[in-house]
């Protein structure tokens, strides 16, 4: 459903149904954590009791059947051991993914709620609610992460992949594998944290974060904009701030405009500020599950400066040393910044760095789904941007050059042509060619860029004031 849509039945205050997946007692009361059907799982939230419409039926759980009849008459013992045998046999992440599972006693039966935000599809099972979509705070929607609609609409809609490419398929393979989904239970986590307070902003994290189990019953958790640190009641949390000096992030401040500044962080040398800001982010991430070792990461925070101080606007993290010359580890824009332009600067900024180095940079894989939609969104800007120029001047150019000037591996950029049907074979030689579609929409969206200046952000590669930093052995590797 559009984000129109879904704010329109929102004012209508109309119920929806939704999944109860777990049960968790507050300081305000009992809340139940519930997934909406047809919404993304970041849009998961806890609800509490009284937005849950008991007055309606309520949706039990199907009873699973015994795949063979003759092992269900078998004897106990047999049965026991058949299953014993079974869990042998199934692969480690199956078996996490199945101890988490079980770890979550659903509530067995299905109501009508109210809902702050939407979930994501449900594959059946526990318990299904119809939630309210009035009094919703902050609600969010669903779109890609700095990626304007001309764009996205260039990439998603309209463009139809080769029959090898399914953009449905690469994200969830993203998704699902790779370095940084090692902990395949850690992703099916419920949500922990229902509301987080951040300077002037109401944050609704999208996932679970492993912060100290107390927080969990806490209705609000409050975060220094500064340091980071986290408390639990708002008397604490004043005493800290009247103590706190720390304005900027701890590190040498490396570019300066108008708009934003950008700092270098040595995780081992700031280990608890990294940390902190490693749990923060993976209130955004599904897919992070490294926190607590930050030591071998670089982290280039930007922010944005006011009378007050340098205020977070997301980060990238990048490791000392990557034997696959990855220059982005983690990347995230908080969701307060999200759909202005910041995305955009932050792997900008990544690339100018890897310019610098004299190195081809990607993205660790695998890439969130948002920040797959805006990678590609970037790159399809960048290439038809060179492209445009050479059939100006009807020079020829090849992947390998197009790779050199943008600083992106020559995969990065072969996979971004075929998604967008720009790279076709004939006449014996393959040859990249730019459709008039595709040049139609980069128009469209650079005039809308330039009629919204507040979007329309760049890095000034002479700005930049950072020579690539040079570490022993022992400052790139894991502190334990």
């Amino acid at each position: 459903m559009a984000g129109g849509e879904r704010d329109k039945e929102a004012a209508e205050g109309q119920a929806r149904r939704a999944e109860i997946l777990a049960i968790k007692e507050t300081k305000s009361g009992r809340q139940f954590y519930c997934n909406f059907d047809n919404f993304n799982k970041r849009l998961d939230e806890w609800v509490p009791a009284a937005r849950i419409h008991f007055n309606q039926d309520v949706e039990w759980p199907s009873p699973e059947k015994p795949k063979d009849a003759k092992k269900a008459a078998a004897p106990a013992a047999k049965k026991t051991a058949v299953a014993q045998k079974k869990a042998q046999k199934r692969p480690t992440s199956t078996r996490e993914a199945s101890v988490a599972s079980e770890g979550t006693t659903p509530h067995p039966w299905t109501e009508f709620v109210d809902s702050q935000k939407g979930t994501p599809d449900a594959d059946g099972g526990e318990l299904v609610a119809a939630l309210d979509l009035d009094n919703t705070p902050g609600a969010e929607d669903d779109d890609p992460m700095d990626v304007d609609e001309a764009v996205a609409e260039a990439i998603i809609a309209k463009t139809q992949p080769p029959e090898h490419f399914s953009r449905e398929e690469e994200i969830e393979k993203l998704r699902t594998g790779g370095s940084m989904t090692q902990n395949q239970a850690e992703i099916s986590r419920i949500r922990n944290i229902s509301k987080v307070q951040f300077g002037k902003f109401d944050l609704y994290p999208w996932y679970f974060s492993p912060y100290p189990e107390v927080f969990t019953q806490e209705d609000l958790m409050y975060i220094c904009e500064f340091c980071l640190c986290y408390y639990g009641d708002f008397k604490s949390f004043t005493r800290h701030r009247q103590k706190c000096t720390l304005q900027h992030p701890p590190g040498n401040e490396i570019y300066r405009d108008d708009y934003v500044s950008f700092f270098e962080i040595d995780g081992r040398r700031q280990r608890t500020w990294c940390r902190n800001l490693c749990l923060l982010s993976k209130m955004f991430l599904d897919h992070k599950t490294l926190y607590y070792d930050v030591d071998p990461f670089l982290f280039y925070v930007m922010t944005t400066r006011d009378e007050k101080g340098c205020h977070l606007i997301g980060y990238f993290s990048k490791e000392k040393e990557s034997a696959e010359g990855y220059n982005v580890a983690c990347i995230l824009t908080l969701p307060q910044f999200q759909r202005k332009g910041y995305g955009r600067l932050l792997i900008q900024f990544s690339y100018e760095l890897s310019k610098i180095e004299g190195k081809l940079g990607s993205p660790e894989k695998p890439l969130s789904d948002l920040g797959l939609l805006s990678y590609r969104q970037y790159w399809t800007e960048n290439l038809v941007d060179i492209l445009l120029k050479y059939n100006e001047s009807e020079d020829r150019c090849s992947i390998e050059q197009l790779a050199s000037l943008l600083a992106m591996t020559p995969l990065d950029v072969e996979s971004t042509l075929q998604a967008l049907k720009m790279q076709v074979y004939h006449k014996g030689e393959h040859k990249i060619v730019l459709p008039t579609h595709i040049i139609k929409r980069h128009e469209a969206m650079k005039e809308k860029l330039a009629k919204d200046k507040s979007k329309k952000k760049v890095i000034n590669p002479e700005a930049i004031q950072w020579k690539p930093p040079v570490f022993t052995a022992s400052t790139r590797t894991w502190g334990w």
